[in-house]
């Protein structure tokens, strides 16, 4: 069976994206996970971080679903959501401002050129200060939920650092089962800049950049460092992207997410 397709990239993350409006994927694919598993893998398929599903919506324009490479759902990508809106908004379905419905909640999106911005749902489950053992090494550690959990760990050396390697060890840890979290690796640039390195779960590796853990790197960093807003966030890709808050008391209000992305090319994979 052919199944067309859009492939999209935001800050050097890159996705399939799929039009199942309508259901009209119903007589091709019966098993999305298996399909995000099957046009995920690079070098065998079209090759992506992840696989959009964008289908109707009773209370946006559309809705979007996440698959992760290893064909597990999840509620909340960034970096997604930017693609979809530039996609949506290219195929002329909506007009330059964009309501996304996610698993994580409605997401606000707005296009200016190839700029896309979009307002996330506020952060939550805020911890600070947390020490775990990671083998023999005592990690200090943050975490916060952005869509999906993250931990946030600074480092001195972004660019030599075992990512991979530590990332897996996060992601895994008991404190965190069973769902796993992402694990973001950050560096103080100065006071509004940010470098950081992301190792997703369900890609289970490292991405050139993750839109949840940029906000969530950069909401630590404000809590932790003072960070002062917009924070630029240099994510492995060396894209920027900005981040934008508005604090009240302990609770954060009004957080946005901006930066590029594009439509890279279309075409059908034959899923077999």
């Amino acid at each position: 069976m052919k199944v067309n397709f859009t492939k999209a990239v935001a800050s050097g993350n890159d996705f399939i994206i799929v039009d199942n409006r309508e259901k009209r994927l119903r007589d091709r694919v019966s098993d999305l996970g298996d399909f995000a598993r099957f046009s995920s893998r690079r070098k065998y398929s079209a090759g992506a971080d992840g696989l959009l599903v964008l289908e109707d919506s009773k209370k946006a324009d559309f809705k979007m679903r996440i698959f992760n490479p290893d064909g597990s759902e999840v509620t909340m990508c960034a970096n997604g959501a930017r693609a979809s809106a530039l996609y949506a908004y290219q195929k002329k379905w909506c007009g330059s401002s964009i309501k996304i419905e996610t698993g994580s909640g409605i997401i606000e999106a707005e296009i200016k050129d190839k700029v896309v911005r979009i307002k996330m749902t506020p952060p939550r489950d805020i911890k600070l200060e947390q020490n775990i053992g990671i083998g023999k090494t005592i990690m200090n550690i943050h975490t916060v939920n952005t869509g999906v959990p993250h931990v946030i760990h600074f480092v001195e050396n972004i660019e030599n650092y075992p990512v991979k390697e530590m990332g897996k060890k996060i992601r895994y840890h008991r404190l965190f089962e069973p769902e796993g979290t992402n694990a973001d690796f950050v560096k103080p640039i100065d006071k509004s800049t940010i470098s950081l390195r992301t190792y997703e779960r369900g890609v289970e590796d490292e991405t050139h950049s993750c839109g949840t853990g940029v906000v969530a790197s950069a909401i630590i960093s404000h809590l932790v460092n003072g960070a002062q807003q917009p924070i630029n966030a240099i994510t492995r890709s060396k894209d920027v992207l900005k981040v934008y808050f508005r604090k009240e008391l302990n609770r954060f209000h009004d957080v946005y997410l901006e930066g590029g992305a594009h439509i890279v090319f279309e075409g059908g994979i034959n899923y077999v």
